[in-house]
């Protein structure tokens, strides 16, 4: 039997679709599911005969496979992970590579890397973007990890990952051991600013301008066709536009108002805190879907808690006008500070990372796909070392000319009493970044005061320390 150019293992739909986008790019595909009967339904379901090769045992599978083997794992993050890779092990050669291709912990991928080129195996950690439609047609592949390892899959990889419009993959080696996953962590926690974003300006249309569901389809899309085109805004103007079949009134309308969460953004926020990088903005869009999660506890307190509000006055134009720019220049800051993470995250671990590459990954099949990425891709052209992408010349033009808009929107939301938490946290990080003299002054002697924390001093050399007795007079 002719052997196979890959090998698949998990059949849940985006398996399922990877290995379609395989064979349909013209590679022989070998597939296992732990739930053995998952083969035979997939392979039974397809219309057509294609090059896949359905196994029943993980001894069958990498028989079936061509050497070095390649074998990509689309199991459940944590655990499961771990426990396909011994069952494997026994059955490669030295050499043959493990691919992750869930959404898996960033230092768990480090600790299997370690794990795996002990036993003389090649191990990549590589985040997959753009949900089952990606998967299928071309996702964003963040591949790390080995690169001998990456040279071996790569033109399986490229092949079938996204392309942009001059025809490059959406797909090239991040760095070594975990930098592919941790890449597409940050990718997933500026998704959650992205989306929160989004539903701040929506919420202010629906509840202060008081626009129907079609009125804010128009806008979207609208939007859609200029700066801040992007796969999200497309389909929030999809969204809108739909009606329940089952009682004729807006899709949006019937959705509960709690939202769930996988927890890479969580994992975001937990590592902004350990390498002290703030990403506020971030932050604040995992915590709204934390508070939405208590649905029942906010209907009680809408009955208890009132509150003062006026009501919307002025051009109701004008103010679409200024969510708009609200909207954009607050998701420059959430870019602004996915990317400071990673160039700490590059720092912390000695990962040579090439950011405006990153930029270009995340341009097609992913989830925040956006036309401004290549905007980002050019910032890192201009200067590999650029500390902020509020500072490139580019996105320092816009955040000047939409800033009045910026601070019309948040103050009108305060005015009605519509939460902006993400959009506050935004303009929040920005004019704290661009503060020369922040308060931590006071809190520094603070500490002093209770805990003879010590401090620096203005007139003194960096890096010498005082204490003050601060109750002798």
């Amino acid at each position: 039997m002719e052997k196979c150019d890959i090998g698949l293992v998990g059949l849940a739909v985006m398996g399922e679709n990877l290995v379609l986008n395989m064979v349909n790019h013209g590679f022989r595909v070998a597939i296992y599911n732990r739930t053995v009967s998952k083969v035979d339904e997939f392979v039974g379901r397809l219309t057509e005969v294609k090059p896949i090769v359905g196994t029943h045992s993980i001894s069958e599978f990498c028989q079936s496979l061509t050497q070095p083997r390649k074998i990509m794992l689309m199991v459940k993050a944590g655990q499961a992970v771990d426990d396909f890779i011994d069952l494997l092990i026994p059955h490669l050669s030295s050499g043959d590579v493990i691919i992750d291709g869930g959404n898996s912990f960033f230092m768990d991928t480090i600790r299997r890397n370690q794990y795996l080129e002990a036993k003389n195996f090649l191990f990549i950690g590589t985040g997959v973007s753009g949900g089952e439609e990606g998967a299928l047609k071309g996702p964003s592949i963040m591949p790390g990890g080995s690169e001998k390892g990456w040279h071996l899959v790569r033109p399986i990889f490229q092949k079938i990952a996204a392309k942009v419009k001059d025809g490059t993959p959406c797909c090239d080696y991040v760095g070594r051991d975990g930098a592919g996953h941790y890449v597409k962590m940050i990718h997933n926690g500026i998704e959650y600013g992205d989306m929160q974003l989004i539903c701040e300006a929506y919420h202010l249309m629906a509840s202060a301008l008081k626009m129907s569901p079609l009125q804010m389809h128009k806008v979207f899309s609208d939007w859609n066709k200029g700066a801040l085109n992007s796969y999200l805004i497309e389909i929030t103007a999809d969204i809108l536009k739909k009606k329940d079949p089952e009682t004729g009134k807006w899709m949006v309308d019937v959705i509960l108002d709690r939202a769930g969460q996988k927890g890479t953004g969580i994992w975001t926020s937990q590592n902004a805190l350990q390498l002290g990088v703030p990403a506020a903005t971030i932050v604040a869009a995992v915590f709204a879907r934390s508070l939405s999660a208590l649905k029942q506890d906010r209907v009680q307190a809408s009955s208890i808690l009132k509150a003062k509000v006026g009501s919307f006055s002025g051009d109701k134009k004008s103010f679409l006008k200024a969510i708009h720019d609200a909207l954009y220049v607050s998701k420059i800051c959430s870019y602004a500070q996915g990317f400071a993470l990673i160039k700490a995250a590059a720092k912390e671990f000695k990962w040579n990372l090439n950011f405006g590459q990153i930029a270009l990954m995340w341009r097609g099949g992913c989830i925040i796909r956006a036309q401004f990425l290549e905007r980002i891709k050019e910032a890192f052209d201009r200067n590999p070392n650029l500390n902020n992408l509020l500072l490139d010349p580019f996105f320092n033009d816009i955040v000047n000319q939409s800033q009045a808009n910026w601070r019309k929107v948040i103050g009108m939301a305060v005015k009605v009493g519509i939460p902006t938490p993400a959009f506050s946290t935004a303009l929040a990080y920005f004019d704290s970044y661009r503060c020369e003299r922040l308060p931590a002054n006071l809190l520094q002697a603070q500490r002093d005061y209770f805990g003879a924390h010590t401090y620096e001093r203005i007139d003194k050399p960096a890096g010498q320390f005082f204490h003050t007795e601060w109750l002798k007079i």
